[in-house]
């Protein structure tokens, strides 16, 4: 199956009730559980609060227009707004829009592998909360996200802590041996900073920074900012 159609599989999961319920209910538990049972506890008390000290300072180093890949409930998005810069939120959740939009942020009901308004000419993209996930394909989410951004633009991403590099299949679920039925299995991804740091080619990518706060990791990446040679080889410059 291509990234597109697992992508697109996928939105019918983060759809599913146990997503959305968590979301009109403001918090968890919501889990993302793989086949052998392990659970991985989504912070959905966290992405439905308002922005937080530690995303403020992620925020602090984005260059507008931000585009924020996923974006949840939209607490990073309304404070991009509240600073009056213009960010838009996608996600493939229509409840998580919803939430975004009632923030004051914009937001799309949309998958990053489908067409987006400025394609190519986004400043800075944002890829935190896990959602380096998306597709269970980091190299191409991580082609993808190139895409999406001008030349020289900003990619910050939020990395598990240590050094991971796994694709699993997993299902959401609520709260363990609650009423709320499980969403149907989806390809994800769990990358740390060093795996992230191998999928980041870096005939593509330039690493810009990398820093922990509140115990949570980051990596700001750049895309390859064009030469004046190289726009003089290809006729850019008279």
């Amino acid at each position: 199956m291509s990234v597109v159609r697992q992508a697109r599989a996928a939105a019918r999961h983060w759809s599913a009730d146990p997503y959305a319920d968590a979301l009109r209910a403001g918090g968890g538990p919501l889990f993302l559980r793989r086949g052998d049972g392990w659970l991985l506890p989504l912070e959905v008390d966290r992405w439905c609060a308002r922005a937080d000290a530690v995303d403020r300072e992620l925020l602090d180093r984005c260059e507008p227009a931000v585009l924020d890949v996923g974006c949840g409930p939209g607490r990073l998005v309304a404070e991009l707004a509240a600073r009056g810069e213009p960010a838009l939120g996608i996600d493939v959740s229509e409840a998580a829009v919803a939430h975004t939009r009632r923030l004051g942020g914009r937001a799309l009901v949309r998958s990053v592998f489908a067409p987006l308004p400025g394609a190519g000419r986004w400043r800075t993209a944002l890829l935190v909360d896990g959602n380096l996930g998306i597709g269970g394909d980091p190299g191409a989410l991580l082609a993808r996200m190139a895409e999406l951004l001008c030349p020289g633009g900003l990619l910050i991403v939020e990395t598990a802590p240590g050094d991971i590099d796994e694709r699993v299949t997993v299902r959401l679920v609520g709260a363990p041996g609650g009423p709320t039925a499980a969403s149907t299995p989806f390809p994800w991804a769990r990358l740390g900073t060093p795996a992230l740091l191998r999928h980041a080619g870096p005939s593509t990518w330039r690493i810009s920074d990398r820093w922990t706060a509140g115990g949570r990791h980051f990596v700001a990446l750049r895309t390859h900012a064009p030469t004046v040679a190289g726009l003089y080889h290809h006729g850019k410059v008279n």
